[in-house]
């Protein structure tokens, strides 16, 4: 048997700086760094005896014992570089901000904070005591932390939520040619989380401007890394992802800033993504300020032996006998940051003991609902089409006409790209919804690793950091892969981040029923859409609305899923010859056909085969009017058009393909009977497939799936006002 041995090209190190090295960092530097960590320091032990004080709500994790890696760290980049960071950040948000505000030149030994870096500590305590000064005016409180002007994309409560958003961000970074670079800052927890290695995989094989940050302190909330992770390193993981890795000290103070400095430079030179672990201390408990030795997961001793190496006592003592600062400056220093904390807090309460919020600054109560989604007036100057705007049609397959308004949006706007699996492939993806396209946009129509989260998290990096993204996943069922990144951040980012901002972002997806896929390739998502008020939902029933909503939809500042029924992919329909800019509005529904005896509503394919059945219905001597909702989400639902329908008709059916579960008739059905119960004359009905998960069997498939019969048998019944 032979044998050979492999090597993996990539570095791998450990750094330790000797007492020589300290010399690397100018003594305005050095006075830079010290004075973050203070500042981060002060700020924490304000904001726990604040939170015992009751006057923050909610959880508080602190940074205490990590100040040294954010203050080395983010000062060894440029101020416009960007970061992610955890549930634990605010460290890094301080910084960071402070880095932009009071720039590279200012000198803490000589100069006061000036009055923006004091307003910048005042505005992200009122954020974590969730205040409407605050910078996502108290919405995202202490996890949600964002101020996209000094690169601080957003922090997350979700472990490693954030990591595919970095990605994201450094795609967008790498695509404008900018020359920054992203550092996802993380804890060891998130190395152990899909989202981590899809989205390292992505950066590995895009080569993107990404520093991958695990901030190693030892500790889940009382869960020992050796407990939850098979490597005694987390950066071993980094060769695997074509990043060199290397492993500092967290109280290295000055082997954290190298490290840092080493990576970005490296990769501003064209270099692969880096990997820094530092390994690091939470002085307290998960939440709170009581030691983790209370608890009984760690030893007083193990505490005692931290204390001894913080870098809050080692740097400053290295400092002075390195000559950089004197013991007078590093007194000062000190002082204008805890002056800076004091402000903070005088601003945001009232002195006393206990201390109070100041009830003038809590959020207006009637803003709780505000900025769910964009409030539209990006669309306010479309004048929208209808079909009778036009005289001359030409016929065009359902598929191709999404290839056609796709390809177009790549023409007229540099900032659209098209993400997924297999979109490049074949010469227009596995379906043709990209026909064409791979071809006339190399660059811009680009094949993902089979990692939805991580693709679909990239794609919303690169919308908040100002690209437009299209992402199409494969089949809906894939959508619970990247359920995270589809539903806790898309849903939720423009309201957690309070308006600050937008999501132009569009997801497109294949439902496949009647395909012989079986249950985990054949689910309609509507429902599990419709369950995020963040999203805007179109289900385009032929073409012409197709191009018409996608139109809209890319000049949304919202997130839209468009749902494409495999049935309509081949089906031709008319669209207008040589046009396809036109729009069509959201929340806007169609009348396929006017009636008097019961009101039909109904979506995407379901309209499609309605209009199939108009005859036979009629033969029935039963006039249905017959209404195509075309938008699903419910704030923006055309139920008016329904209760106009129903003055006239007085009963209704909601007609859907989707599994029970899966549906939002039942839920459509309770809004229209509470708004319009004056003018039923019978219950709503509501039918969908059944609520189980599809077969591969035919027979069994067919047997699940709403058919046409029953259908027709309950527009019927509905319209002959019989109940049983």
């Amino acid at each position: 048997m032979q044998h050979e041995k492999l090597y993996v090209e990539q570095r791998w190190e450990r750094w330790k700086s000797e007492s020589e090295d300290i010399g690397k960092l100018s003594a305005i530097r050095a006075a830079q760094i010290l004075f973050d960590m203070y500042l981060i320091n002060e700020f924490e032990h304000g904001v726990l005896k604040l939170k015992n004080d009751e006057c923050v709500w909610g959880p508080v994790h602190t940074s205490v014992g990590q100040e040294a890696v954010a203050a080395a760290s983010i000062r060894a980049i440029n101020p416009q570089d960007k970061i992610t960071g955890s549930h634990r950040a605010h460290h890094q948000f301080l910084s960071k901000t402070m880095s932009y505000l009071l720039g590279t030149d200012w000198d803490p030994t000589r100069d006061a904070v000036p009055p923006a870096g004091r307003e910048a500590v005042t505005k992200t305590l009122a954020e974590i005591m969730g205040l409407s000064t605050g910078y996502c005016g108290g919405r995202g409180g202490s996890m949600h932390l964002r101020y996209l002007d000094a690169g601080v994309l957003g922090t997350n409560a979700i472990v490693g939520g954030g990591i595919p958003i970095a990605v994201g961000s450094a795609f967008a970074e790498k695509y404008a040619g900018s020359g920054n670079v992203v550092v996802s800052y993380f804890g060891d927890g998130s190395v152990n989380i899909g989202a981590f290695h899809e989205a390292c995989n992505l950066a590995g094989v895009w080569r993107l401007p990404v520093i991958f940050f695990v901030e190693n302190n030892l500790y889940a909330v009382g869960t020992h890394t050796d407990e939850a992770t098979a490597v005694s390193f987390t950066s071993q993981r980094a060769n695997a992802y074509n990043m060199n890795g290397l492993v500092v000290d967290g109280h290295d103070t000055v082997a954290v800033h190298e490290a840092t400095r080493t990576a970005a430079e490296d990769i501003r030179a064209g270099g692969n993504p880096w990997f820094i672990e530092a390994f690091c201390y939470r002085k307290y408990h998960h939440a709170g300020d009581t030691p983790g030795s209370a608890f009984g997961y760690r030893s007083k001793e193990e505490e005692s032996e931290f204390e001894k190496n913080d870098a809050m006592v080692l740097f400053p003592k290295a400092l002075q006998d390195a000559g950089l600062l004197s013991e007078q400056q590093v007194s000062r220093i000190k002082e204008h940051a805890t002056a800076c904390v004091r402000e903070a807090i005088d601003s945001c309460t009232i002195p006393g003991s206990p201390r109070t919020v100041r009830t003038e600054l809590w959020p207006r109560p009637e803003s709780a609902a505000e900025g769910v989604r964009s409030d539209g007036s990006e669309l306010a100057d479309i004048t929208y089409s209808v079909r009778s705007n036009y005289s001359e049609f030409s016929s065009m397959a359902y598929n191709d006409a999404i290839a056609a308004v796709t390809g177009r949006w790549l023409e007229r706007d540099e900032r659209v790209v098209v993400v997924g699996e297999e979109v490049a492939s074949f010469g227009g993806g596995a379906y043709g919804a990209t026909k064409g396209l791979p071809k006339r946009f190399p660059n811009r129509v680009l094949n993902t690793p089979i990692s939805e989260a991580g693709f679909t998290g990239l794609g919303l990096g690169a919308a908040m950091s100002g690209m437009r993204p299209v992402v199409e996943i494969m089949f809906p069922d894939f959508a619970l892969v990247a359920a995270d990144q589809l539903f806790n951040q898309i849903a939720k980012a423009r309201h957690m981040y309070g308006g600050t901002t937008d999501l132009p972002l569009v997801v497109r997806t294949r439902i496949a029923t009647g395909c012989g896929y079986g249950g985990q390739h054949s689910m309609d998502p509507i429902g599990l859409f419709a369950s995020f008020a963040g999203w805007r939902i179109v289900a385009p029933s032929n073409a012409f609305d197709y191009i018409g909503l996608f139109n809209t939809a890319m000049r949304s500042n919202d997130p839209v899923v468009f749902l494409e029924h495999h049935a309509l992919y081949k089906t031709k329909f008319d669209v207008p010859t040589d046009d396809l800019d036109y729009c069509l509005p959201f929340g806007k529904a169609e009348v396929i056909q006017n009636g008097t005896d019961v009101t039909v509503v109904t979506y995407g394919y379901m309209a499609d085969r309605l209009r199939g059945l108009r005859d036979t219905i009629k033969e029935l001597n039963v006039s249905a009017e017959i209404i195509d909702l075309r938008t699903l989400d419910f704030p923006a639902m055309d139920i008016e058009t329904v209760g106009d329908s129903l003055r006239k008709t007085g009963a209704v059916v909601i007609v859907e393909e989707a599994a029970g579960g899966q549906s939002i008739g039942n839920r459509l059905a309770g809004i229209v009977s509470a708004r319009y119960f004056d003018y039923l004359d019978a219950p709503c009905f509501s039918i969908t497939s059944l609520d189980v998960p599809n077969s591969v069997s035919r027979v069994l498939e067919a047997e699940a799936m709403l058919n046409d019969e029953k259908i027709v048998a309950t527009v019927e019944k509905a319209a002959r006002r019989q109940l049983v």
